[in-house]
């Protein structure tokens, strides 16, 4: 059993806003709050590569946090600026041809969408979009039916932004791995709120962010790359983090994932995930997803009763993220006014743009995270009544 209260008042945030925007960022803890801020203060006061010198058994140890969030070798893990700059190393690092296969879904985030454009246009790739099953995920049949020897990757994302649905990413692992494909799990949506093990899901590059269900602080993200496939993909850039300069005309890559780092980030910020990292690992990923889970079906009961509202969630399984509208009310309408009682939610335009000429209508996006309360739910939804 989780102690909400505790939590609750180690969460400073809840004492000034309900929120359910938790899929764009969640309410850091006190521990983080004070592990950034304690970090700039000593930058400030003795100098930045000083603080750095001093806390670098932590920094050093956030390694050691990811790869136990993620069932992963902490030399399997890259710290890196962003979510979204973890995953482009790790798709801007094969070495397309020509010609290639890249395996997608149809619920994609909009940034790994544009690079797949760009690819295809900048390296000839073909990029080929898997058609949902009935129940909204990733087709299984349609995937083992496209597999073949030209498919280079299959990326997909583990939970999308916009529709509460979570893909099945173990099952798409293992056909990827029968037929030798790469496979780029994009986990920014999922690391935090669901048990993620890199061993069950089989891929060979997972990507994700601090600053959503992690609680961590904005700026920071990770990639992890397995390292059987360490050299099936290439850095897109050097400088003297991922590589040794060894002499006039020669350099080294690092053999262990630090070689997808670069070397200016902050210090502040890695401390901040690291501790981000500890304090979910010390209430256990399992009750989290629980606890989240059940918040979530209660919220999307609730919101089916509230006359006009439709909850427009997908999947076999569901993760905390709701989305909903409400006859005759524009979501950016519904958001606003939920935003002048302190109520957090998102406006989320994300569509299926991979059906040419459907347009779904903007959404109102409700996530949910362990710290909220049957309490805040109400409040929501009598705020809608």
């Amino acid at each position: 059993m989780l102690d909400i209260a505790r939590i609750r008042a180690e969460t400073p945030g809840c004492a000034n806003v309900v929120h359910f925007n938790n899929a764009g960022a969640a309410l850091p803890p006190r521990p983080v709050l004070d592990t950034v801020r304690e970090h700039l203060e000593a930058e400030a006061l003795g100098g930045g590569y000083e603080a750095a010198d001093a806390a670098m058994d932590r920094l050093v140890g956030s390694y050691g946090s990811l790869a136990r969030l993620l069932g992963a070798d902490p030399g399997e893990i890259a710290i890196t600026e962003n979510a979204t700059r973890a995953w482009d190393m790790a798709f801007y690092g094969l070495p397309f041809q020509p010609g290639d296969r890249v395996l997608t879904s149809a619920s994609e985030y909009g940034s790994n969408a544009i690079a797949f454009l760009h690819a295809a246009r900048d390296r000839g790739i073909k990029v080929e979009v898997l058609p949902d099953d009935e129940r909204g995920q990733v087709s299984l049949d349609a995937l083992e039916a496209a597999l073949d020897d030209d498919v280079r990757l299959v990326a997909v994302n583990h939970v999308p932004t916009h529709d509460g649905l979570v893909n099945p990413v173990a099952e798409i692992g293992r056909l990827a791995r029968a037929a030798g494909a790469l496979y780029l799990v994009d986990a920014c949506q999922s690391v935090g709120q669901l048990a993620v093990s890199v061993d069950e899901i089989g891929c060979d590059f997972l990507s994700a962010t601090g600053r959503k269900f992690l609680r961590g602080p904005r700026g920071i993200g990770f990639l992890y790359v397995r390292r059987e496939a360490l050299d099936r993909i290439a850095p897109t850039f050097l400088d003297d983090r991922s590589a040794v300069w060894t002499g006039p005309s020669s350099y080294e890559l690092h053999d262990d994932a630090r070689r997808f780092e670069s070397y200016e980030r902050s210090a502040a910020l890695q401390l901040g995930l690291g501790t981000a990292v500890d304090y979910a690992l010390a209430i256990g990923l399992p009750a989290i997803e629980e606890r989240i889970a059940g918040l979530a079906s209660t919220l999307r009961a609730a919101l089916a009763e509230v006359p006009g509202v439709v909850v427009r969630d997908r999947g076999a399984r569901r993760s905390g993220i709701v989305s909903f509208t409400r006859e005759g009310r524009p979501a950016a309408g519904i958001v606003a006014a939920l935003a002048r009682q302190k109520i957090n939610v998102r406006l989320s335009e994300q569509t299926y743009r991979y059906d040419e000429g459907v347009t779904p209508p903007a959404r109102v996006r409700a996530s949910v995270h362990y710290y909220n309360t049957e309490e805040e739910i109400s409040r929501l939804v009598a705020a809608l009544g």
